[in-house]
């Protein structure tokens, strides 16, 4: 199966770097490119494609508002950020308003391919120590998680909330079943389970959910 993926950059040397790379791998195929967020979005439109790499910093629309334009449409086109996470105080924007992960522009564009691999087959880009310094950060910025009481947790059962506060402290599958002392197969199901209940489109969306809804306690 072909992935199809639109380079969204306002950085031509970006763009072009990737589309050379996934040239030389048969199960990558470049169907658009944009430059601002705006020319994004219309290629999804035009052309489905699986996957959108999405830099955040573009003139007129930026990533933020281009990924909520697109995880709310009709298309299954799913979103990996493309961000300095260092420097860039918008990317859990990015991934509130739909992204289904991150990649860091110096990372090896070998890492960005797998990358857009595993969010094209429907999963999120979340390492469990990655997610451990995204939710450390994440939930250490005022703005990020007001104060306010936590939202019920509703049709979801006991076992199900355990392993929903698991994954929102960023612990892999392996992990929640030696915590649980459950197998990986089952822990996996019960994530599978979480994200068809919760309406969430990935792992990342259930990290946020599971502080939204109080789960995991914010730390002091």
């Amino acid at each position: 199966m072909t992935v199809r993926v639109v380079l969204a950059d306002d950085q031509p040397l970006v763009r072009s770097g990737l589309r050379v790379l996934m040239a030389e791998h048969s199960d990558l195929e470049v169907v658009g490119e944009a430059a601002t967020g705006a020319e994004a979005v219309q290629l999804v439109r035009d052309a489905s494609p699986d996957v959108v790499v999405m830099d955040i910093r573009m003139p007129g629309m930026d990533g933020i508002e281009a990924t909520r334009q697109i995880t709310a449409g009709p298309a299954a086109t799913r979103v990996l950020v493309l961000t300095t996470f260092d420097e860039d105080d918008h990317v859990y924007g990015a991934l509130r308003a739909g992204a289904s992960g991150f990649v860091v522009k110096d990372m090896a564009l070998d890492d960005i391919l797998a990358a857009i691999r595993v969010v094209a087959a429907g999963d999120a880009l979340i390492a469990p120590g990655v997610t451990r310094r995204l939710i450390a950060d994440f939930i250490g910025r005022p703005a990020a998680v007001p104060e306010r009481s936590p939202r019920p947790v509703e049709g979801i059962t006991e076992r199900e909330r355990e392993v929903l506060a698991l994954v929102g402290r960023g612990r892999s599958n392996t992990e929640i079943a030696e915590d649980l002392f459950i197998t990986v197969a089952t822990a996996k199901s019960h994530v599978s389970r979480l994200l068809t209940k919760l309406g969430a489109r990935d792992r990342v969306q259930l990290v946020i959910t599971a502080y939204e809804m109080g789960l995991v306690t914010l730390p002091r």
